[in-house]
């Protein structure tokens, strides 16, 4: 059974089943790892509609978009074969069983991913930029933060990570200490200023 599968008639679903379980193995060392992010969002200047159909515009990640497009190709390429040979005694040339299968497949691929959205959960990220950090505040950890001589100092973000920043006092005058707290006011580069909680004006803030 398994040795058609060797046969021209048979070797782009064959291919294509390599590819599939190739893509799932990588996913599953991904997750072993600690999750590696191999899996990329779909973000493109393409009408919302074409995405709908083509089952990405549920945010749904592209590997597995495309383990399911072969799935897909794969399961209507042979289904195809099969039925040719027991319609004619004989499968279909590649060519044409391969363009016949894109076609049923990709309708077929649109219900799964369609299908495969709705029962994963929706993709989330953490990852900010160093904008949002302004109207944030930070305390700092190590040293005395003046003007011109800048320290380190910790901000928490929305989503409980920590970032380490250098930050000097928005105002000439004024000094932040270890372990005091200030409000970031601006940035330049990867510089930051800041407003000492001390400060008057930040009391009711």
């Amino acid at each position: 059974m398994f040795a058609i599968f060797l046969t021209p008639a048979y070797a782009p679903f064959a291919i294509a089943f390599v590819i599939m379980v190739g893509i799932g193995l990588i996913e599953a060392i991904g997750l072993g790892l600690g999750h590696l992010d191999l899996d990329a969002d779909v973000y493109a200047e393409t009408d919302s509609g074409v995405l709908d159909w083509l089952g990405l515009g549920h945010e749904l990640p592209i590997l597995i978009w495309l383990t399911s497009l072969l799935g897909c190709f794969t399961l209507t390429g042979i289904a195809i074969q099969q039925g040719a040979t027991a319609l004619t005694g004989g499968p279909l040339h590649w060519g044409l069983a391969s363009g016949g299968a894109l076609a049923a497949g990709s309708l077929l691929n649109t219900l799964a991913a369609n299908g495969l959205a709705r029962i994963m959960p929706g993709f989330e990220t953490s990852v900010i930029s160093t904008d949002d950090f302004l109207r944030r505040r930070g305390t700092i950890l190590e040293g005395t933060a003046r003007r011109g001589s800048p320290a380190r100092a910790k901000i928490v973000d929305q989503h409980g990570q920590a970032h380490f920043i250098m930050v000097e006092p928005h105002d000439d005058a004024d000094v932040i200490a270890t372990g005091e707290t200030a409000l970031i006011v601006r940035r330049d580069g990867k510089l930051f200023y800041a407003l000492p909680d001390a400060n008057a004006l930040l009391q009711s803030i």
